[in-house]
């Protein structure tokens, strides 16, 4: 004869399915986030009254900072748990550092900035020669 459950039992392992699949589905829910943007991680309007002047250093710094959380977040997996500590860690200033460039991005093109010639450096006159000192015909006396 099977040994009888405990109703109590019955009922924890049955409020365990939910929680699992409550779990399942937030984790789930995490690694299908990606790089969507959502605009609780951006201002939309940030960058409306920016012109090309004040786009283009905007725009480098974000493509800078976001190369270094990219490196950081690539620092952090090579531990161990690295992709737990680069998700919790980094993903969310990531995902929020795209949206701002994603709208910058808007912006430029609204505006039909172009990026500016890089900058000519001027080119050093060569130094003038100065004639080596010549040995003079002098001997030693034996």
């Amino acid at each position: 004869m099977p040994a009888q459950q405990s109703p109590r039992r019955s009922l924890s392992r049955l409020a365990a399915v939910p929680v699992l699949l409550a779990f399942g589905a937030a984790v789930s829910g995490c690694a299908s986030m990606g790089d969507t943007i959502s605009p609780a991680f951006a201002d939309p309007a940030k960058y409306d009254l920016y012109d090309c002047k004040q786009l283009e250093p905007e725009r480098k710094g974000l493509a800078a900072r976001a190369a270094e959380l990219q490196g950081l977040m690539a620092k952090a997996e090579t531990g161990v748990g690295g992709s737990v500590v680069a998700e919790i860690a980094y993903r969310n200033d990531y995902i929020a550092l795209r949206g701002q460039s994603r709208l910058a991005e808007e912006a430029w093109r609204k505006n039909r900035c172009q990026d500016a010639p890089p900058e000519a450096k001027p080119v050093a006159a060569p130094a003038p020669i100065t004639p080596a000192p010549t040995a003079t015909g002098k001997r030693s006396r034996s």
